[in-house]
């Protein structure tokens, strides 16, 4: 089935790159299964929390999670993605198709752009190590609100707040961003269902192929370089989001 297939190959990018599920399968579901953007933001956030549930154990075994840290984001991040599930359900009801179009499509367009600006720049791994921790709260917010509302954003602009704000280690930024993401994933797909924004027969193929591609990607990593198809998946976000933008005027 083609969304297992699509299931798949998300969740082994994930895997490999780091690049958020939401931000993937929200335009995949608007763009090719003409889902409408409220349901496409439910489903692929109830999709990214399932995949990132399936690989979160490894983190908390590894002892890869600053949890101090992770709560900072959370005081944050769990008012702001309730703010942006409310905004999604105002424009939904009134049914502004055109303004979520572009809305969607322009908040995954500008995550992308910057996320290959941030991997091309040759200075981003000379981050300075300051504690500046107490920014975290009001930085989340805004990421909370932007998963809420398009369900992009947590694993990108997490990881980048972690690594300019904070002297955790590498391997302890991805383990604390993915737990973030994870808990925005679950409070934002939660209301999402309750309200009815999934199509469940679609989620259901898709989680199938994503469990799989999660554990195979998780695995590839050590192998395949992970840079080069970060890169790749950028753009091909980029290219999504002004599509989407392009699709609100028609």
């Amino acid at each position: 089935m083609t969304e297992v297939l699509v299931g798949f190959l998300i969740a082994a990018g994930v895997g490999l790159t780091g690049v958020g599920a939401g931000s993937l399968m929200a335009p995949v579901l608007m763009l090719f299964f003409r889902v409408p953007p409220a349901e496409a933001v439910g489903t692929a956030l109830a999709f990214s929390a399932i995949i990132k549930l399936t690989i979160a154990p490894v983190y908390i075994l590894r002892k890869q999670i600053h949890y101090r840290t992770m709560l900072r984001l959370c005081c944050g991040g769990i008012p702001g993605v309730l703010i942006g599930v409310y905004a999604m359900n105002v424009l939904d009801a009134r049914h502004h198709r055109g303004i979520l179009f572009m809305t969607i499509g322009g908040l995954v367009a500008s995550m992308a752009i910057f996320n290959l600006v941030r991997n091309l720049a040759k200075n981003y791994r000379n981050r300075q190590m300051q504690d500046r921790s107490g920014w975290l709260p009001l930085i989340a917010l805004g990421i909370g609100s932007e998963v809420g509302f398009s369900s992009a954003g947590a694993g990108a602009l997490g990881s980048v707040a972690l690594l300019n704000l904070t002297p955790l280690p590498p391997a302890q930024v991805v383990g604390t961003d993915v737990m973030f993401g994870l808990a925005l994933s679950l409070i934002g797909g939660g209301f999402h269902l309750f309200q009815g924004h999934y199509q469940s027969a679609i989620l259901i193929r898709l989680v199938i192929g994503g469990m799989v591609g999660a554990l195979i990607g998780a695995n590839l990593l050590s192998v395949l370089p992970a840079r080069p198809l970060r890169l790749a998946l950028s753009a091909w976000l980029a290219c999504m989001g002004a599509q989407l933008c392009w699709q609100a005027f028609g």
